[in-house]
């Protein structure tokens, strides 16, 4: 008699291959989406005190630490963080690290994310144990491992550490006060030439924090006439200059000092300063250098007609730069998802 190889349900396969997109960062199905329904399943198994029902919970809780960094740095939403943390807590509370009598070296280290969610899908039914077996030449004490309690107690509380870290970074107050002794100089005058080199450096990940001040300082009002238009330029590219997106801890104040600008107003300008720069970092970096430390850097993409400082003030000019921002705060949250009251504080 041949016996049947054992194979993986087409859901579960459908499943794999989802989450094995996302994993890898090339998601080809709606990420929020359908992490939602993986912590919604993995919640609806935790009541479930059967064999099956055990293996959901070592599947679940594989797949769940296996997609979590996705949750905490690709989606902005409190309500899937929430989910992820209320499955995990729950495997979490039935598991008892002390019952590992496994020896050292046992447990299943070092997954590769896509093997990892392979693993995770096949651990939820027995004829995906055995195909999982069969192709990876597992034995019965191999296939085990991945019961463990010890070995899923441990990538439970690693997911629930990523994700504690994750809800304050993407919504808690962010604290960007180290940067008054950089930005704030004799008699509380402001060194928009180092606010400027401060976010250049994009690989020391400056641009959210000086944007974040900048916004925060905007809103205080202590701003002297003539340093209006740096603060708000130093504001406007670190949005424009974070290709990725800020998440709402940044958004809020962003969006509440964009939203002091009166986009309903008209001049007679042909054209204003800023648009006469290139569209690149450097050459905007020059512009705003130039305008307030001329002497100490010289060149500016910006041609002499265009120069007058009443240009620079046109409420025009501010109102062109705003909209301009309040549209990738927008692309933002387009991208990243989240709910409206994630955004809005």
């Amino acid at each position: 008699m041949i016996e049947e190889t054992p194979t993986l349900h087409a859901d579960h396969r459908e499943l794999i291959s989802d989450l094995s997109g996302i994993v890898s960062d090339y998601p080809y199905t709606d990420p929020e989406s359908a992490l939602a329904a993986l912590a919604d399943d993995a919640a609806e198994a935790l009541g479930r005190a059967t064999p099956e029902g055990r293996w959901e919970r070592s599947g679940y809780t594989i797949l769940l630490n296996a997609t979590c960094w996705y949750v905490c740095s690709r989606i902005f939403s409190k309500s899937l963080l929430a989910s992820y943390t209320r499955a995990l807590d729950g495997f979490r509370a039935q598991l008892d690290r002390a019952s590992c009598t496994c020896p050292a070296g046992a447990h299943p280290a070092d997954f590769d994310p896509e093997y990892q969610v392979e693993a995770g899908v096949s651990m939820l039914t027995e004829a995906g144990r055995a195909a999982f077996a069969e192709d990876y030449g597992l034995d019965e004490e191999e296939l085990a491992a991945f019961d463990c309690e010890g070995s899923l107690a441990d990538l439970a509380d690693e997911a629930l550490g990523l994700l504690r870290e994750a809800r304050q970074k993407l919504f808690g107050g962010i604290d960007v006060s180290h940067l008054d002794a950089q930005f704030v100089g004799d008699a509380g005058r402001l060194d928009i030439v180092a606010m400027q080199k401060a976010i250049s450096r994009t690989w020391e990940d400056n641009t959210g924090p000086v944007a974040l001040w900048s916004a925060r300082r905007w809103l205080t009002g202590q701003v002297r006439d003539e340093e209006r238009i740096g603060l708000f330029l130093c504001l406007w590219m670190g949005i424009a200059q974070t290709y990725g997106g800020l998440p709402p801890s940044y958004g809020r104040d962003l969006a509440a000092a964009l939203a002091t600008i009166d986009l309903d107003v008209s001049c007679e300008h042909p054209r204003h300063p800023w648009s006469t720069a290139d569209d690149t970092t450097r050459s905007r970096y020059r512009a705003v250098v130039h305008l307030y430390a001329p002497d100490d850097h010289p060149e500016t993409p910006v041609p002499a007609e265009f120069s007058d400082r009443e240009l620079w003030e046109c409420p025009v000019q501010y109102a062109q730069l705003a909209r301009k921002a309040l549209e990738d705060l927008k692309g933002w949250r387009t991208m990243r998802g989240g709910d409206d009251e994630d955004w809005e504080g």
